[in-house]
């Protein structure tokens, strides 16, 4: 048995019955738009997905990328990349910045009564301009061919987590730019050597979110869960695509057996 996946667990279900606000992280509301019979069995059974295997290199990526832009928090100054982009902006020096950092412990939270789900999202970074508006910022890792964008459908998840991350900032009632940023590092494949390195080019790329549709998802996202009746399975996704497969073949193979 795996120490890392349990296939079926009793904590951090939702209760129909419970009044008590629920926590429903950015993650999960991602989930829930993916594929609500995913979502259902993961917050109301306790059946989760099983997780994929940890992207160290792109943690590794993130650890050092906080580091150098917090050597420019400290002292208040624009990093190379904002005057590269023409970015008008610092890092923003906040006491709560760790603590929104840490996704597991902390957070920026917020509790949306209509829903009563106590919405949570650890960031990435924060910025600010000169007019005190947060800049939610983003740090992603890949290494592709061509020109970096976030045109590819698979990519609206990013999306999505830029402006649940806006979304939660502005009700706290921060100011936040429309507009966030992606630092999007490409792992160089054209170098002459390895030499126990990897380099990255590094691109700033701006996305102007436009968070209108949250409150409505929340909103259908406890109808679902207040539901008694597990949702159709969503065509797209590979897990319920799987078990639709695996189970046909088991049902199969138990006729024959029969027989």
């Amino acid at each position: 048995m795996s120490k890392y996946y349990t296939p079926k667990r009793k904590s951090n279900l939702f209760d129909p019955n419970s009044k008590y606000p629920f926590r429903l992280s950015r993650s999960k509301i991602d989930l829930f738009l993916n594929c609500p019979r995913c979502f259902y069995l993961d917050r109301r059974l306790g059946v989760g997905q099983p997780p994929g295997y940890p992207f160290t290199l792109n943690s590794a990526v993130d650890a050092l990328l906080k580091k150098e832009f917090d050597l420019h928090r400290a002292k208040n100054t624009i990093h190379p990349l904002m005057k590269t982009y023409g970015l008008d902006a610092v890092p923003l020096a906040h006491k709560e910045l760790d603590f929104w950092r840490d996704a597991l412990r902390g957070g920026i939270a917020f509790l949306h009564k209509p829903s009563n789900f106590f919405v949570t999202g650890g960031i990435d970074d924060l910025w600010v301009n000169p007019k005190g508006e947060f800049i939610i910022v983003d740090y992603k890792a890949t290494s592709k061919t061509g020109q970096l964008n976030l045109d590819a459908d698979w990519q609206i998840g990013y999306k999505r987590q830029m402006e649940i991350y806006q979304w939660l900032f502005r009700q706290n009632g921060y100011q936040v730019s429309p507009v966030g940023y992606f630092v999007y590092c490409n792992g160089k494949t054209d170098c002459k050597a390895f030499d126990a390195k990897l380099e990255f080019d590094i691109e700033l790329i701006p996305y102007k979110g436009d968070d209108s549709w949250i409150e409505n998802v929340l909103l259908e996202a406890r109808k679902c869960l207040m539901s008694d009746n597990i949702p159709g399975a969503s065509p797209d996704c590979d897990f319920c695509r799987y078990r639709a497969a695996a189970g046909e073949e088991e049902r199969k193979y138990n006729r024959k057996t029969l027989f």
